[in-house]
C-alpha cells in the first residue's frame, strides 16, 4: 500500500496581509524566506538528537489544546535553542502563553502569531524518562 512518508509543506491562508505574516515568522521565529515567499526547512540541518521527525495527530473537538486560538489547526515548530527563542520573543514584546515546560520528549512553549493562530514551539530531546522535569 502507498503511504504518506512525511509533511511536504505547511501553508497558512492569511486573514490579512500574507507578506506581512510571512515576515513576522521570519523576524520572530527565524524562518529563512526564499524568493517565492516561503521557507524551506531542511532536515539535514537539524541538530536535534532525535534525528529529525514530524509528529501528526488529531485533537479532541471539545479540548482546549489550541486555545485561545479559534483556528482548527496548530503548527508545532522545532527550535534549536528554546532559551534563545524565548529571549528573542520576549525582547520583541511577544507574550509567551505558556512554557517553556519540559516533557520526556523535549521542551515546549506556546505563543500566538499576529493573526491569532496558536504556535507550539518544540526543542526535541530523545524520549527518555530521565529527561522529565
Amino acid at each position: 500500500m502507498a503511504r504518506v512518508t512525511g509533511i511536504g509543506g505547511v501553508f497558512i491562508k492569511a486573514r490579512g496581509d500574507a507578506k506581512a505574516l510571512a515576515e513576522w515568522y521570519r523576524d520572530h521565529l527565524g524562518l529563512d524566506l526564499q524568493e517565492f515567499g516561503g521557507a524551506v526547512l531542511n532536515w539535514q540541518e537539524d541538530t536535534a538528537e532525535d534525528g529529525g521527525l514530524t509528529v501528526w495527530g488529531t485533537a479532541d473537538p471539545n479540548g482546549s489544546w489550541f486555545a485561545p486560538s479559534t483556528a482548527r489547526f496548530m503548527i508545532n515548530y522545532r527550535v534549536d535553542d528554546m532559551d534563545g527563542m524565548i529571549a528573542q520573543l520576549t525582547d520583541a514584546g511577544i507574550p509567551i502563553l505558556k512554557g517553556p515546560e519540559a516533557h520526556e520528549n523535549g521542551r515546549f512553549a506556546w505563543i500566538m502569531d499576529p493573526e491569532g493562530n496558536k504556535v507550539e514551539l518544540w526543542e526535541p530531546k530523545l524520549w527518555d524518562e530521565k529527561s522529565k522535569g
